[in-house]
């Protein structure tokens, strides 16, 4: 599990635009795993990711939301909800890398499942920030907060 003062890990993601090597970003980068596009939770979150980029850009942090879910079914997402967060792919080496593949349990049941996780990243690629077991509401404003913390401004 990736813990702050860690290094952003030498992995790949299937964005839409081909494979996107983590270790190899410039600046900082926030990474968000969320469990299922077009779901109310993660439609919010994305939604509330989206309306930020701008000010995000502004402050030089790329963002990159991350599920399983397909690359046809994050371009029918991000169509219908007119999302402008880019969105990836994992097999789920990532999530493990994260420690966001989890154990849930639902009604009684067990599964495994995506533990709504977000990890800010320096521009050197050390993990400034981590927030597990992410509530919605207010939570894209928290990190943006904290990007313009590590970024003193």
């Amino acid at each position: 599990m990736i813990e702050p003062g860690d290094a952003l890990p030498a992995l790949t993601l299937e964005g839409s635009d081909g494979r996107i090597a983590l270790a190899e970003r410039g600046g900082p980068l926030l990474l968000y795993f969320y469990p299922k596009d077009d779901t109310a939770g993660c439609t919010r979150e994305a939604q509330d990711f989206s309306a930020l980029l701008p000010q995000f850009a502004a402050l030089g942090v790329e963002l990159l939301g991350v599920s399983k879910d397909s690359a046809a079914k994050h371009r029918k997402f991000t169509e219908k909800y007119d999302l402008s967060v880019p969105l990836a792919t994992d097999d789920g080496t990532v999530m493990e890398a994260f420690g966001v593949w989890i154990e849930k349990q639902l009604y009684g049941r067990r599964y495994m499942g995506i533990d709504r996780s977000t990890f800010l990243f320096d521009g050197e690629g050390k993990l400034f920030r981590a927030w597990r077991k992410v509530r919605v509401p207010g939570h894209a404003e928290a990190v943006l907060a904290a990007a313009k913390e590590m970024l003193g401004k």
